[in-house]
């Protein structure tokens, strides 16, 4: 069974975020960037079904310049057994989809796993437009996934309940929790991701359908006001005339 994951680089959920001066770039200055934390299931998940198998192959996918190769390492420390970086910016959605769907289809991968989305944008897209570009079965956004042979198991959230689906391999899943506990490196695999094959691949197809115009960060936060518990009239008041949800 060979499973591609595909990874994104995103800023560390602490960093404080600023754009560029014509607020059409986010600024990278000074910014710690990690692996996608949904991706992390998925990469996880695929792992672990490798090892229950007792065969198989995981391979990390990134659409990244070199910037991001630091992560690519740390999931071929987690224990990923090989990478492949595209060469180029993820400019939007459908560029992203477009590259991840050519290495699917070169490779001839069984199971393509991602995140739900990614953390920085939280577009929920790429997984969908991937399955659609391959023509196979997409599943969205999936709790549990369990392999019997080529057939897979898979328990998603539906609205007001669960639903559990079966989709026979090839098929491209995207991944949220609770589906596995995301592991985290441990010396021999920092040692050997080192050594570990990182093929790096130019884009290819079409360029972004997609551009920003602008960024625009949200308007700040304003001063709490704090009323006397004998004002309730004054609280009243500013509910209606100032915050207007009265």
């Amino acid at each position: 069974m060979k499973f591609l994951v595909c990874i994104s680089n995103v800023p560390d959920t602490t960093t404080k975020i600023a754009f560029t001066p014509d607020n059409k770039e986010f600024n990278k200055a000074g910014v710690q960037f990690v692996i996608n934390p949904w991706d992390e299931y998925a990469l996880t998940r695929a792992i672990e079904l490798k090892e229950a198998q007792g065969s198989g192959t995981v391979t990390v996918l990134n659409v990244g310049e070199a910037d991001t190769e630091p992560n690519i390492r740390k999931a071929l420390a987690i224990g990923a057994d090989d990478a492949i970086r595209v060469n180029a910016a993820p400019k939007d959605a459908y560029f992203v989809a477009q590259q991840i769907a050519a290495v699917a289809k070169e490779g001839a991968y069984d199971v393509i796993l991602m995140g739900k989305e990614s953390i920085d944008y939280n577009g929920f897209q790429v997984h969908g437009m991937v399955g659609e570009m391959l023509g196979i079965p997409t599943v969205a956004p999936a709790m549990k996934l369990d392999m019997s042979g080529s057939t897979a198991t898979l328990e998603r959230e539906i609205e007001g309940g669960k639903e559990i689906v079966e989709v026979s391999a090839p098929f491209v899943a995207s991944c949220q929790q609770p589906m596995c506990e995301p592991r985290i490196p441990n010396m021999r695999g920092i040692m050997t991701a080192r050594t570990k094959p990182l093929k790096v691949v130019e884009a290819v197809g079409e360029g972004a359908r997609t551009s920003v115009a602008e960024y625009a960060l949200p308007p700040k936060k304003q001063g709490v006001k704090l009323i006397p518990a004998e004002s309730a009239g004054d609280l009243i008041k500013l509910l209606r005339n100032e915050a207007k949800v009265i």
